[in-house]
């Protein structure tokens, strides 16, 4: 396992640096704060997906020993209905407005990249960063 976890942190460390900020103290924090939304009524849905889309890449890093635009695809399947939910939220729901504005906007920026690397992954580019 601790071999697991360098190779991981060593694949991590190989992207370019704004990528590590990006996932590192933009995406997954933002997605991991929706875990407050699950006790309320309105938006129980939106921690299962926000927080859904990364636990398969949990799974993947450890399988694939690093990063891989394979983890681009759960993002596509639970974040794209995220985008909507969320938008929908922001209309109807100003309890939680500016938040959910926030996970709209890095998650939208997110997709447009997980597009990218979902096709490149379907297309055959099955590298591991690093």
């Amino acid at each position: 396992m601790r071999l697991a976890l360098l190779d991981i942190w060593r694949s991590f460390r190989s992207m370019p640096l704004w990528v590590q900020i990006w996932v590192g103290m933009i995406l997954v924090p933002v997605n991991m704060a929706t875990i407050v939304l699950i006790t309320e009524p309105c938006c129980w849905l939106i921690p299962v997906l926000a927080i859904g889309g990364m636990v398969p890449n949990a799974v993947l890093m450890f399988v694939e020993r690093g990063f891989s635009k394979a983890m681009a695809l759960s993002h596509v399947l639970l974040w794209v209905p995220l985008l909507l939910l969320t938008g929908y939220e922001i209309a109807v729901n100003s309890i939680f407005g500016s938040y959910l504005i926030v996970l709209f906007v890095v998650d939208f920026i997110s997709i447009c990249f997980d597009l990218k690397d979902s096709r490149d992954w379907l297309k055959g580019d099955r590298g591991v960063a690093g």
